[in-house]
């Protein structure tokens, strides 16, 4: 027979069995202008519609629409969270409100250094469902922060596609139109743009070129005017 003690410790292991293992992790990816966003924010909508509680974060290195909310290509706004990481976020939304959550949403999400840590706890620990949006690789093509890192644990993946700039084709890849070398630069359509595999493969080409003309002149300048030549 059970000891009080040991009944409250029992009753205790079962409540935290009733979490473990019961969350969600589902993942939006594709290059930029894909309608990440926007499709974030429509399965956040749809949670809502249902009755579940939730809660949007993205990262404070984007301020380009607006500081405290997700906002779309096209306009649509919700509000947010934006914090420079994401294990701190129980703690900022307070931790009984962050007990309610069913449901969070994550823009932007290749700028999170932390975020498998805070998809694993989130999903395994605490029971939650994480809907995670982002860029999976950079304007070289190369993995860009964590977003691959989380494929693995996934329920779901959704890989989106843009159009073309310049053919009007499937987009799959984000081209830089500037000869910054930095892997975070933070723009919109000014910076870069959506192409096919061909007219990344060409443009990428030009820009070489350009930009080793430019180092040689020692001239800061940019390669828009030559991408837009293509376009």
């Amino acid at each position: 027979m059970a000891t009080p003690k040991a009944s409250v410790l029992l009753s205790d292991i079962s409540k935290d069995e009733g979490h473990l293992g019961s969350g969600a992790i589902h993942v939006i990816t594709g290059p930029m202008f894909s309608g990440k966003s926007t499709s974030l924010l429509r399965r956040i909508k749809t949670e809502i519609s249902v009755g579940r509680s939730v809660a949007m974060v993205k990262s404070s290195k984007d301020t380009r629409y607006a500081k405290d909310s997700v906002v779309t290509h096209d306009g649509i706004r919700f509000p947010c969270w934006a914090l420079p990481d994401l294990m701190s976020f129980p703690e900022r939304f307070g931790q009984d409100a962050y007990d309610k959550l069913d449901v969070i949403g994550i823009d932007e999400a290749q700028f999170f250094g932390d975020l498998y840590e805070f998809c694993c706890k989130v999903a395994d620990v605490d029971g939650k469902t994480v809907i995670v949006a982002g860029l999976d690789g950079d304007y070289l093509r190369r993995r860009f922060g964590a977003i691959l890192d989380i494929i693995p644990i996934a329920d779901s993946v959704t890989k989106l596609t843009a159009r073309c700039e310049v053919c009007g084709q499937k987009g799959f890849f984000t081209l830089r139109k500037t000869c910054d070398t930095r892997t975070e630069l933070i723009g919109g359509a000014d910076v870069y743009m959506p192409v096919c595999r061909k007219h990344y493969v060409n443009n990428q080409i030009v820009i070489s070129a350009s930009k080793k003309v430019l180092d040689s002149e020692t001239r800061a300048e940019t390669c828009v005017d030559t991408v837009a030549d293509m376009v």
